[in-house]
């Protein structure tokens, strides 16, 4: 007997051991199912071929499984000298199957039996999944396709951009005519500047154009370290990163500290660059009213009731308070100490972007850290920028120096993009000696600030309301008496136009609605700058009142 089915076909028995398969011997299916494999990767002349008699077969139907399945594995083990390299394979199989525990042999029969599902099913080409086209049709239908657009067909009508011929300094040419600019942030007057261009001339002269490769690939160049080394010392703090482009600095920090499963506090009001890290960080976002501490110490004791119930999470996540210093969208400042009392006792970490403080706030324009006189030590996470109050391109991230060397590694806007291209790094180091050398322009810009706040208030409180904290070289006028959104931008727009027929620069604060947290309302932005004199700016003020009385009384007819 043994002879005769050491010959029988395999795929004849399998219908036999299936047949026989019960309860209790369901782990066998692993045995089987490896067997089929092996049998298929047998060359021809292996492979157990031979039919078997009508004896054979009466004999097979009453054995056992098991037996069965022994004599399957005899059968297949007789061709392991021939097969040199297949010893080991079967003796490991021999082994794992009457020692593997039956519910590993059921979970990986499983598999097997899943793997050659799809090793050997076709798809069902028979059914007609719809009514077949002739070539004509097809060739009609192609020809009828049309892309969807790209953009909206129907949207808000483009904005008319003025041209400037020549530099955005504290006076502009516009249609070869000379207006003061109030809309450009050119704070400390620095574009414009000839000690400045001059600096950039002589780097121009040394160095070329551009840099042609990220800082890690041959783009760091000596003026890029000298720059970095003179943020650190000005902003007294350890070390300072410098980037090639503002907007990348904090959309590339953010990212770069806080991932999936950490927590960020976030001021509703922050701006749009800030709002693309927060949402590339992919962390999750828990936003507090504007500069609302209590607000904010709210979900600082909710976070802490959510912890203690998932202490072991809790560990492994990071928690991050998203502030600005002196706010883009409102001209407001951050209560700094507040924040730093809160880190200290809810145990979050500070992220501060000083994109508009630094070089306006503080007696040495060093930003809102120098203005509260708190120290830089007691923000983990600080980035600013140098296309404002330096007059020049790009950003830096600047505080202990094991923090900073993570952005090396870590931040994709230092790593990815072309670095700052140096003669706007040598423009950048002679903006920061003249900030050192003369602190008293802060002085001037706060002060100045202040008395046209207060001018501003007077001169257009019959038809706008002016906000922003009264020291921010930045203000916003909205209207008073408003009508609804859309005929409070039309009003705000024919303001600017008068205004600028009057030869005063003004522009209208715009955002990406889709992307604000909270919808700002219409507003004309005014940037003040230290080039203009009180006469000048006076003159201005008296501009924009007569602006908005024409405008108000077009308006409304």
């Amino acid at each position: 007997m043994n002879n005769s089915i050491s010959h029988l076909c395999f795929f004849q028995s399998l219908p036999l051991i299936i047949l026989k398969l019960d309860a209790t011997q369901t782990h066998r299916v692993y045995y089987c199912c490896c067997i089929i494999v092996l049998t298929l990767h047998f060359p021809p002349p292996l492979r157990l071929t031979q039919r078997m008699s009508a004896a054979d077969a009466d004999m097979v139907a009453q054995l056992s499984l098991l037996e069965i399945a022994n004599l399957l594995l005899a059968k297949l083990l007789s061709y392991v000298p021939s097969l040199p390299s297949h010893g080991p394979i079967f003796e490991l199989l021999h082994h794992a199957f009457y020692e593997a525990p039956a519910y590993h042999l059921i979970l990986e029969g499983l598999l097997v039996l899943s793997i050659l599902w799809l090793v050997v099913r076709k798809s069902d080409k028979s059914k007609d999944k719809g009514p077949k086209l002739t070539a004509k049709e097809v060739e009609e239908i192609i020809a009828e396709w049309q892309p969807e657009p790209l953009v909206p067909v129907s949207g808000p009508e483009p904005v008319v951009v003025p041209v400037v011929q020549g530099p955005a300094a504290a006076f502009v040419q516009i249609d070869g005519q000379k207006k003061i600019n109030l809309a450009s942030f050119n704070f400390l007057n620095f574009v414009g500047n000839k000690k400045v261009e001059d600096a950039a001339v002589t780097s121009l002269k040394k160095y070329g154009v551009g840099s042609c490769g990220p800082r890690g690939f041959y783009g760091t160049i000596d003026v890029h370290l000298e720059l970095e080394s003179k943020l650190a010392k000005f902003t007294q703090t350890e070390e300072a990163v410098l980037y090639s482009y503002a907007f990348s600095t904090v959309a590339s920090v953010i990212p770069a500290y806080s991932k999936r499963g950490d927590i960020l506090f976030v001021d509703e009001a922050i701006s749009f660059p800030l709002a693309q890290g927060v949402l590339a960080s992919r962390s999750t976002v828990k936003y507090f009213k504007h500069n609302d501490m209590a607000d904010l110490e709210r979900l600082l004791i909710e976070q802490q009731r959510e912890d203690a119930k998932l202490a072991k999470k809790a560990k492994l996540s990071r928690r991050f308070v998203v502030v600005e210093g002196l706010y883009a969208n409102t001209a407001e400042i951050a209560p700094l100490k507040r924040l730093v009392e809160l880190k200290w006792q809810y145990k979050v970490r500070i992220m501060l972007d000083e994109t508009f403080s630094f070089g306006v706030l503080g007696d040495h324009g060093r930003g809102i850290t120098e203005h509260f006189g708190i120290s830089p030590e007691d923000i983990d996470i600080m980035t600013s920028s140098l296309e404002h109050a330096v007059g020049s391109i790009g950003g830096f991230s600047y505080g202990k120096t094991f923090v900073m060397d993570h952005q090396r590694l870590s931040s994709q806007g230092y790593c990815f993009s072309a670095s700052l291209p140096p003669l706007l790094a040598s423009a950048a180091l002679c903006a920061l000696e003249a900030m050192e050398k003369s602190p008293d322009m802060f002085t001037t810009l706060r002060s100045r600030s202040k008395a046209i706040h207060a001018k501003l208030s007077t001169a257009l409180g019959r038809h706008l309301v002016v906000s922003g904290d009264a020291s921010a070289p930045m203000k916003f006028l909205t209207v008073k008496q408003t009508k609804g959104r859309a005929a409070d931008e039309a009003l705000l727009d024919l303001i600017v136009s008068k205004a600028n027929d009057k030869n005063v620069v003004l522009t209208r604060a715009r955002y990406i609605e889709d992307y604000e947290r909270v919808q700002r309302p219409p507003a004309i932005r005014i940037a003040l700058n230290i080039g203009h004199s009180e006469g000048e700016v006076e003159n201005a003020i008296r501009d924009i009142a007569a602006a908005a009385d024409e405008a108000a009384k077009a308006h409304s007819s």
